[in-house]
């Protein structure tokens, strides 16, 4: 099938409306042709099944050096703002063996042995910031993202890979950058700006573990990296992925199951009472608000013919969407727009990939956002909302899914007891 016309929609950079723009693509079928930001076309699959398939099979590729012809032949400008998600060359960028070798070291690195070691600290991180927000006056309202869901994932991810502390060291440096990486409304001048900034904080950084060689995950990749299994380029885009990936992500699993249950405090009692539990509770979270919303841009390798009539033609672009596939009524039901930890097929989502492109952290993110939630509601069981009325506003971005802020009260409900009789039936009606 040619390509339309016209896209069927400009996808809004700010991502304000995410999930309505998912809903009327999908609306007009499996496979739609949009507009991204800076003018860039791409398909946009929104079904899980399809995902899946485009996820774990040969001909989509995300090398766009081998398989996007609009980006090797310069139709697609190097200054395109979000030309750093093309450019980068990862594992995740990376398509057949290349894929293969790149992965290796990652996943000798990630090991169960290192995550295990790592959990005690997870534990004293969470605990030192639920200390400060202890300190808070009773009735200030708190930002929980700034003072809590986001320090927590970035503190475990500079210990995982031996980041020095310090206020002017690359620590609070990666902060500051990788809190601009996923922002898809920003201006050419900025998102530039942001990637030399980027570049040039690893670049010393790999040079300081160099010579402070420690048990991390840096000087892992650094022995790699002098075994010849990746380039020093390789070597650098990798600890992008793995340190944007292993922060953003796990900021807003918890930003975004904290905001969900709090939303539903009938839900939110079910876990309190040990009727659900927390593991189904972020399961449901990472189905209902993907903190990936997408996975950047594939390519096919060859036509794809998604039905009979409608085909993707080789050297597209396409966008698989994890947050649509969380939400596909096919799969989930007519009520898959709505936030429900009982709901058996909760597991059945995208938020870590598909097939070979499995998240290698899906372990420690689990691990560490089950310690934040559980120890955050067992020190403030009157947590809540500070303007139930009013959703917080979402960050500006269609790849992050999260809040720019989420405002909440440490002491603004009670806790809960005792349930009655029907209890649970109220509560799933009040979700």
């Amino acid at each position: 099938m040619a390509q339309q016309a016209c896209p069927f929609l400009s996808i809004d950079p700010s991502g304000q409306d995410l999930y309505g723009e998912i809903s009327r693509i999908r609306a007009q079928g499996p496979a739609v042709e949009v507009e991204l930001p800076g003018g860039v076309r791409a398909w946009w699959i929104t079904g899980l099944e399809l995902n899946k398939r485009l996820l774990a099979g040969p001909e989509t590729s995300k090398d766009a050096f081998q398989h996007w012809p609009a980006w090797i032949n310069g139709d697609i400008s190097r200054t395109w703002p979000l030309a750093i998600w093309v450019s980068v060359r990862n594992m995740v960028t990376a398509y057949g063996s290349d894929h293969t070798r790149l992965r290796k070291p990652m996943a000798a690195a990630f090991t169960k042995r290192r995550v295990d070691a790592l959990l005690p600290r997870v534990q004293d991180i969470v605990d030192r910031a639920l200390d400060a927000l202890e300190r808070i006056p009773e009735g200030d309202v708190v930002d929980l993202r700034a003072a809590f869901a986001a320090p927590v994932p970035h503190e475990v991810v500079c210990e995982l890979f031996g980041v020095p502390p310090g206020q002017d060291g690359p620590r609070a440096a990666l902060y500051r950058i990788i809190s601009r990486f996923f922002d898809t409304a920003i201006s050419l001048e900025d998102a530039q700006a942001n990637a030399v900034d980027l570049y040039g904080t690893l670049t010393a950084f790999l040079q300081h573990k160099r010579e402070h060689p420690a048990d991390d995950l840096t000087t892992a990749l650094i022995a790699a990296r002098d075994e010849g299994s990746l380039s020093e380029q390789e070597l650098m885009d990798n600890l992008i992925l793995l340190l944007t990936a292993g922060f953003e992500t796990t900021v807003n699993l918890i930003d975004n199951t904290v905001h969900s249950l709090l939303a539903h405090p009938g839900q939110l009692d079910l876990v309190r009472t040990g009727q659900v539990s927390w593991e189904d509770a972020l399961e449901e979270s990472l189905r209902f608000e993907a903190p990936g919303a997408m996975s950047g841009l594939r390519y096919a390798v060859e036509d794809i013919e998604i039905e009979p009539g409608l085909t993707i033609p080789k050297g597209d672009p396409l966008v698989v969407s994890f947050a649509g596939a969380g939400r596909d009524p096919e799969r989930h039901g007519p009520d898959a727009e709505r936030f429900d930890i009982t709901r058996t097929t909760s597991r059945d989502h995208l938020s870590f990939g598909h097939g070979v492109h499995h998240c290698l952290g899906r372990p420690l993110a689990m691990a560490e956002a089950t310690v934040a939630l559980t120890s955050l509601f067992t020190r403030f069981p009157r947590l809540a909302l500070a303007d139930p009325a009013h959703p917080p506003k979402r960050l500006r971005s269609i790849i992050s899914t999260g809040h720019e802020e989420l405002p909440v009260l440490l002491h603004g409900r009670e806790p809960a007891g005792p349930r009655p009789e029907g209890a649970e039936m109220e509560a799933e009606a009040e979700a």
